[in-house]
């Protein structure tokens, strides 16, 4: 074999090796970002579903408190004040 086609074939083996360490390094980074995105949106859908249930909870107390107890608006409380 002659020294050019031992160059050649260094040349071209080193540039297939670096072109599949390349590829399989950005397909592990993707797979990365995207196992991420996955981890973030099961936390958001965590947080919505712990305030729905502190909603919920806000409202039955609400209603709780409704049955029991007379609610004003709050309305006539400033005029009556404001006679001074």
């Amino acid at each position: 074999m002659s020294r050019a086609s031992k160059l050649t074939l260094a040349g071209t083996s080193l540039a297939a090796a670096a072109t599949v360490f390349l590829v399989h390094y950005g397909q592990q980074s993707e797979k990365a970002a995207m196992h991420a995105g996955v981890v973030r949106d099961m936390e958001q859908q965590r947080v919505k579903r712990e305030r729905q249930a502190d909603f919920e909870m806000q409202k039955e107390l609400e209603s709780e408190y409704k049955k029991v107890q007379t609610v004003h608006d709050g309305e006539g409380e400033g005029k009556a004040g404001a006679g001074g």
